[in-house]
C-alpha cells in the first residue's frame, strides 16, 4: 500500500529490523503509527519494536493513509500524532470512535493543548514528545490492560486506570481518576476533588456519570458523584443519608439513597455492611 510501512518478523519502517527486536508472531498488539514527520514516525516505530507486547507495527503519514490501512487489515491501537495536514489526529480518532471495533488511541505529540479534546475522544493516553521510552511503555501497558493478544476486550473486574488533562494557569497537568474522591457540578463545568487539591474541567457531571460507572463512581445528589471505594462511612442523621470520605462529610439524595446502598453492597468486602 502506498504511504505506508511495515516493521514485524522480517520488516522494519526505513530498513532492517534492529537486533534484538524480531516479530512476535504468536501474539501481542498490531500497532499502526500515524505522523506525518518521517523520522518522528520512524524513532517511534523503533522504540516500539523493543516492545515484547508489540507484535508488528506499521507507520503511514497522513489520516486519510491510515484510513486505507485500517481498510487492509485491523490494528489494536493507533499512536497518533495530532498536529497534522488534511486529516488530523482529534478528526481521525472521531472517526475511528464510529467503528463497530474502534482501535485505541495513544495521542503522541508535541503539544499540550489538546490534550483535554484527548479525553473527550477517549483517547487511552497523551504521550509527549520527544517521546521517552519508559513514558511510551507506560502507554502500551495501558493498551495492553484494555485487550487480549488477540485484539479482544479484557473483561477485567477493576477497570484500568485514566488518566485526566487540568488545566491550572495555562498549563496542562495530569490528574489519575483514581484519585479523585468525588465530582461536584458547577454549571457547565465539573469539580474533581481529590485528598489535596481541586480541579475544573469543562465536562458534565452527567458524562462522567456514564463514562465512570463501571469505574465505581455513582450519582449520591444531582450535583454530587462520588468514588464508592472512598467511602468510609456511611450515616443517617435526622432522616437523611450523609456518607463520609475522611474528614468529608457529603450528604445523600433521598432519591439515590437506595440505589447508593445496593451498590455499596455489592463492593468486594463491602457485603451486608
Amino acid at each position: 500500500m502506498a504511504g505506508m510501512t511495515t516493521s514485524s518478523a522480517g520488516a522494519y519502517a526505513n530498513g532492517p529490523a534492529p537486533h534484538g527486536a524480531p516479530g512476535r508472531p504468536g501474539g501481542g498488539l498490531q500497532a499502526l503509527i500515524v505522523d506525518d514527520e518521517a523520522p518522528a514516525a520512524a524513532e517511534l516505530a523503533w522504540l516500539l519494536e523493543q516492545d515484547e507486547r508489540i507484535a508488528s507495527v506499521r507507520t503511514v503519514h497522513s489520516g486519510a493513509d491510515a484510513l486505507r490501512a485500517l481498510d487492509a487489515a485491523a490494528a489494536d491501537v493507533i499512536f497518533c500524532d495530532i498536529r497534522m495536514p488534511g486529516l488530523d489526529g482529534m478528526e481521525l480518532a472521531r472517526v475511528l470512535g464510529r467503528f463497530a471495533e474502534p482501535p485505541q488511541i495513544v495521542f503522541v505529540t508535541a503539544y499540550s493543548d489538546h490534550a483535554l479534546g484527548a479525553f473527550e475522544v477517549a483517547a487511552v493516553d497523551y504521550v509527549m514528545k520527544p517521546v521517552r521510552q519508559a513514558r511510551l511503555g507506560e502507554a502500551v501497558r495501558k493498551v495492553a490492560a484494555r485487550t487480549h493478544s488477540g485484539g479482544a476486550t479484557v473483561a477485567a473486574a477493576q477497570p484500568v486506570d485514566e488518566t485526566i488533562p487540568v488545566e491550572l494557569g495555562g498549563v496542562t497537568t495530569f490528574v489519575q481518576r483514581s484519585d479523585i474522591l468525588y465530582v461536584q457540578a458547577q454549571g457547565d463545568y465539573a469539580r474533581l476533588h481529590t485528598a489535596d487539591a481541586s480541579h475544573l474541567v469543562r465536562m458534565s457531571l452527567t458524562h462522567l456519570e456514564e463514562r465512570w460507572g463501571e469505574a465505581g463512581f455513582a450519582r449520591i445528589h444531582r450535583s454530587t458523584l462520588v468514588s464508592l471505594p472512598a467511602i468510609d462511612q456511611v450515616r443517617v442523621e435526622r432522616g437523611r443519608c450523609v456518607v463520609c470520605l475522611g474528614d468529608i462529610e457529603l450528604q445523600v439524595s433521598r432519591r439515590h439513597t437506595r440505589e447508593l446502598r445496593d451498590r455499596l453492597m455489592r463492593l468486594p468486602g463491602r457485603g451486608g455492611r
